[in-house]
């Protein structure tokens, strides 16, 4: 990657800010441009700056990283948005994506992650650690398919039938076999429809099928 990306810190305890710089100064096209020890400050900063990447605590004095969220999602120029917490939880993880944050990282795993979130999500891709997409992937199972609007410009309802069940038994973690099996189709009409979905939602994978369907109510 030729081009620096630019990064904010948000985030109460300097101890930690520290860490992250030393751990983002081992990358040479990373560039730590400022940092903000609480929320006010956060919105101030990007009021009158621009960073491509905030990694934005979600506990913070003065304002919290939920509200930090919600003021820069009215900014047409907003930075794309990697969330860090002390909690994993799961409500937690879709309210984040549900307002625009591209990343989640639990702060007990800052420092093996916080490149590769920055730069995938600079990138325009999401990132999640292993045992949040994993979480996300039980959150999941068994849950009856609803009849719901998309928040990223594609409504479920545009998608065939054959598709919501494709992408039913895609967040549960069937197979391509499973799911032939399931529909009584052939594995390579499965990966057609698999790979329409991916188009259709402009997800690379089957857990960003999956990420989708949590993000969006659809499972």
């Amino acid at each position: 990657m030729d081009t620096n990306i630019t990064i904010h810190i948000a985030d109460d305890h300097q101890i930690l800010i520290d860490g992250i710089i030393a751990v983002l100064s081992t990358e040479k096209n990373l560039e730590v441009t400022g940092y903000s020890l609480n929320g006010l400050e956060v919105v101030d900063w990007f009021t009158k700056n621009h960073a491509d990447v905030l990694i934005l605590d979600i506990n913070m004095p003065e304002l919290d990283g939920i509200s930090v969220l919600k003021v820069l999602e009215t900014k047409d120029q907003k930075p794309k948005i990697i969330v860090l917490s002390s909690y994993d939880d799961i409500k937690l993880v879709k309210e984040v994506l549900q307002m625009g944050a591209q990343g989640f990282v639990p702060k007990k795993s800052a420092g093996q992650h916080i490149v590769n979130a920055v730069k995938k999500v600079a990138n325009d891709e999401q990132y999640f650690t292993d045992d949040i997409k994993e979480k996300m992937m039980q959150t999941l199972l068994n849950r009856p398919i609803k009849e719901k609007g998309s928040q990223d410009g594609v409504l479920i309802t545009s998608l065939t039938k054959r598709e919501r069940e494709i992408l039913k038994y895609v967040a549960q973690q069937y197979s391509t076999r499973e799911i032939a099996d399931e529909l009584h189709i052939s594995e390579s009409t499965v990966e057609t429809h698999r790979k329409n979905l991916m188009q259709k939602l402009k997800v690379k994978n089957s857990v960003g099928l999956a990420i989708f369907a949590l993000k969006n109510e659809v499972i």
